[in-house]
């Protein structure tokens, strides 16, 4: 019944996954928990995320606090606080911190699936880094399974 699925957090609390996220990543909803129509984060962009496209899933962003370069296609702007972001699936797109402290984002991917992909990731650790920074190559064969794709040719330029 749906009102068994009703869910109450604090302030600073976050759903418990397979793998621990790091603190930059606190799920609020999990795709389990929506009967996978949703993922649902509040998450702190203090890395830059290369350039890639969702080929199933929207990503809609609402900015809490700070500055989000977004490069969506073949056009960059920054979004700020109380700005609000639809990145629809199958278009070309990348993320970057602009300011200090990081940009403080909701996050939500529809359908589900973001926080799974997420564990995954963190689950691989180092392994997806390459001079700490994301490295799409590696990143690929992850992404793969949620359908995602990082461009390998532009993912190094800036990462």
């Amino acid at each position: 019944m749906s009102h068994d699925r009703f869910l109450l957090l604090a302030p600073g609390e976050a759903r418990p996954g397979r793998v621990p996220l790091p603190g930059a990543f606190s799920v609020k909803a999990t795709t389990d928990d929506v009967e996978g129509r949703l993922s649902l984060l509040e998450v702190s962009v203090a890395r830059d995320i290369p350039r890639h496209t969702h080929h199933v899933a929207d990503e809609l962003i609402y900015v809490l606090d700070g500055e989000l370069g977004v490069d969506f296609d073949d056009r960059q702007v920054i979004a700020t606080a109380g700005m609000f972001v639809l990145l629809p699936h199958g278009v070309p797109h990348a993320l970057r911190c602009n300011s200090t402290p990081p940009p403080r984002v909701l996050q939500i991917s529809s359908p589900g699936g973001w926080e799974c992909y997420l564990e995954d990731l963190f689950e691989a650790g180092p392994a997806v880094l390459t001079d700490g920074r994301l490295d799409p190559v590696k990143i690929n064969p992850i992404a793969a399974r949620y359908d995602i794709r990082y461009d390998e040719d532009r993912g190094a330029e800036k990462s």
